[in-house]
C-alpha cells in the first residue's frame, strides 16, 4: 500500500520573492506543529527535448517522428529504483528502471534540457510526514521555489483521505498565516484521471503531481536561465 501523498507549492503575494528566509520559517512551522526533524530527502526532474535529425534538441531541424516533442523525467526519493516519464501532451505516465536515463542517452532521442532538484528536510508528525523543500536548478543553489509533500500513512484512496487531508491543509495554512508570510502554500489538485490512474494512490501519482506542482511554481515564480 502505497500511502496518500498531497504536493503544495508556495505561491508568493504579488511583487514579492522567494526566498529561503521563507523556507526557515515553513521548517519551524512544522516543528511548531510537533513534527521531529527525520533526515533530509531529494527529487529530481528533468525537462527532456526530441533530438532533431541534426542532433540538436530544439525546436530547430527535423525531429524524429513518432516521438513526443517533449516529456518529463522524475526520480523519486523514496524509489531510487524506478524512474517515472510523463508525456503531458498525451496524458500518459510510465514507470521503468533506474537506467532509463542512460538508454535515452544512448538512443540519442532526447536530450536533456533542464534538471531541477527537490530537496529538504523531511519531518514526522503523528500519522503524517512533512518533506519540506526548495527547488533549485542542478549544480546550482539559485532558489526557483518552496514546496512541500504531505503524506498521510493510514491511507492509500484518494476519495477517503481527502477529508483528513484537506482538515490538515486548513491547520497548516492557520499555522503559516501567524507568521505573517508574503504568500501562501497552494494544493493544485492533479487530474488523475485524465492519466488513467485509479483512486489507490500509487508512485505515479506522485510523479503527475510533481509535474502539476512544476507548472504552477514556474507559473508562480519568474525563472530565467
Amino acid at each position: 500500500m502505497t500511502p496518500v501523498k498531497w504536493l503544495m507549492h508556495w505561491h508568493p503575494s504579488p511583487g514579492a520573492t522567494v526566498n529561503s528566509q521563507i523556507l526557515s520559517e515553513a521548517c519551524g512551522c512544522a516543528e511548531s506543529l510537533g513534527g521531529s526533524k527525520d533526515g533530509r530527502w531529494k527529487t529530481s526532474i528533468f525537462f527532456y527535448r526530441a533530438m532533431t535529425r541534426d542532433g540538436a534538441g530544439g525546436p530547430a531541424g527535423q525531429q524524429h517522428p513518432d516521438l513526443p516533442r517533449e516529456l518529463l523525467g522524475v526520480a523519486l526519493h523514496e524509489r531510487p529504483g524506478l524512474y517515472f516519464s510523463i508525456v503531458r501532451a498525451q496524458r500518459l505516465v510510465l514507470q521503468a528502471d533506474a537506467a532509463f536515463p542512460q538508454v535515452m542517452e544512448k538512443l540519442q532521442s532526447y536530450r536533456i534540457r533542464v534538471a531541477l532538484n527537490f530537496e529538504g528536510f523531511q519531518y514526522q508528525l503523528g500519522d503524517f510526514c512533512l518533506r519540506i523543500g526548495k527547488c533549485v536548478p542542478n549544480n546550482s543553489e539559485a532558489l526557483r521555489g518552496i514546496m512541500m509533500e504531505v503524506e498521510y500513512y493510514p491511507l492509500s484512496s484518494i476519495e477517503k483521505s481527502k477529508a483528513v487531508m484537506e482538515d490538515f491543509f486548513d491547520i497548516w495554512q492557520e499555522t503559516v498565516a501567524k507568521k505573517s508570510l508574503p504568500g501562501q502554500f497552494i494544493h493544485v489538485d492533479s487530474s488523475f484521471s485524465d492519466y488513467g490512474l485509479s483512486d489507490q494512490y500509487s508512485f505515479q501519482h506522485t510523479a503527475v503531481q510533481y509535474a502539476t506542482c512544476l507548472q504552477q511554481l514556474m507559473a508562480a515564480v519568474t525563472v530565467r536561465g
